[in-house]
């Protein structure tokens, strides 16, 4: 964790257990889908607890909540500038990491007039897995 934001709040031994499962997870898991895997550590652990427990990594900037438009959040523990993608079909969300921003900035500022103080950018689309199996779908569909 930050040194900052161990400072701001005690770190349990649950709340340590959450971030270190969270940070193996590629995935961008759902509080519940990150429950689960950290239940196999601490048995015991309620899934309030870890809600809790995300919330206040969140807060203290340690992680990231991710919300794409189907009311479901999702926790990201690389808190360095990139963008992701996620599969309209399976959920699956993805890091892109050096994305070429350069002006993105300033165009919007000057297409609008607005002072850009910050922006998120987002890409939905179908993943490899989904590609390979609608497309075997598709084959035994037109056998």
């Amino acid at each position: 964790m930050k040194k900052e934001s161990i400072k701001k709040s005690r770190m349990t031994n649950q709340r340590r257990v959450v971030y270190e499962e969270l940070k193996k997870l590629t995935s961008h898991p759902t509080a519940d889908e990150l429950y689960r895997v950290v239940k196999k550590r601490i048995p015991k652990i309620s899934l309030g607890t870890v809600y809790r427990n995300l919330n206040l990594l969140v807060k203290t900037g340690v992680i990231r909540r991710l919300y794409f438009s189907d009311s479901i959040y999702r926790f990201d523990a690389n808190t360095k500038k990139h963008h992701h993608i996620r599969c309209i079909q399976c959920g699956r969300v993805d890091d892109i990491f050096d994305f070429p921003e350069k002006g993105l900035e300033k165009m919007a500022s000057n297409l609008t007039k607005y002072k850009v103080l910050r922006y998120k950018l987002d890409f939905f689309g179908v993943c490899p897995k989904c590609i390979k199996s609608s497309k075997k779908a598709y084959k035994l569909k037109n056998t």
